[in-house]
């Protein structure tokens, strides 16, 4: 999955199309996101021992992946991988990055 918890995204499609949020938690099996303040659904909720008066409560719910980009320096961007070789004292080591494909910096 190419969103990480803690990215800046911004929506692409939806009713929140245009809005921007932190990613809160993913959800790689079903390639879906949970981003602070985007997609509030309503649920009605009978009175319990944690919420004893009930009413009408609000939740973000999942989005997703495919309908938000990531934000890098305040510019959406599509994310790719390469790989990096980085050396150190006597050996060399190769690790998966994530890179914008706008400007080729490395997000990582």
């Amino acid at each position: 999955m190419k969103i990480k918890k803690g990215d800046t995204v911004r929506v692409i499609a939806g009713e929140d199309k245009g809005k921007e949020g932190n990613v809160i938690k993913t959800y790689p099996r079903q390639n879906r996101v949970l981003v602070e303040d985007i997609n509030v659904i309503k649920r009605h909720a009978k009175p319990d021992q944690a919420n004893p008066d009930g009413g009408i409560l609000e939740y973000e719910a999942p989005i997703d992946a495919s309908n938000v980009l990531l934000v890098d320096k305040k510019t959406p961007t599509r994310v790719g991988y390469k790989t990096v070789t980085e050396k150190s004292k006597n050996q060399e080591t190769t690790r998966k990055v994530r890179f914008s494909k706008k400007t080729g910096e490395v997000l990582d």
